[in-house]
């Protein structure tokens, strides 16, 4: 392996690094508690669970695929969705009615929570569009082709 693909891998790795395996483990050893979690969204138990279910799915899938290199455009870019979709349900900074009066209320503290969930999701845009000047054209063309990460082309 050369250090170039060595390197993609570490930080393909960090960037999944939240989802899987921790997140995803915390979902599967504490799945009362994540659909109780969700139900702070979606108060029906059976719809909050099927969120939960989703998430795995992305956290699972999605993540092996943005490491692996399979499909890791299409994969990155649900992730990202994922990303800004959790900001949105989980990190209502807006709806505190602390933000402007308390430096140290919960309205600051989501801010940062949803700031960093859309800066994650964005890191993962990057696989998307490419750091080769490529943009969206090669995932528009084949989303679900690898963008050959570690330099192995079929």
């Amino acid at each position: 392996m050369t250090t170039a693909a060595l390197a993609a891998l570490i930080v393909r790795y960090g960037l999944v690094l939240l989802f899987l395996p921790f997140s995803a483990l915390d979902k599967i050893f504490g799945f009362d508690h994540a659909v109780r979690q969700a139900q702070q969204v979606v108060k029906p138990r059976p719809l909050a669970a099927g969120m939960i279910l989703v998430g795995l799915f992305v956290e699972i899938v999605c993540t092996l695929g943005v490491v692996s290199g399979a499909a890791d455009r299409a994969c990155a870019f649900v992730i990202a969705g994922y990303c800004a979709v959790t900001a949105l349900l989980y990190k209502p900074f807006w709806a505190q009615g602390d933000f402007w009066s308390d430096p140290d209320g919960k309205g600051r503290a989501l801010l940062w929570d949803f700031l960093k969930n859309l800066s994650l999701g964005a890191g993962f845009l990057l696989i998307v569009v490419g750091v080769d000047g490529s943009g969206l054209a090669p995932f528009l063309a084949h989303p679900f082709a690898s963008s050959h990460p570690y330099g192995v082309h079929p």
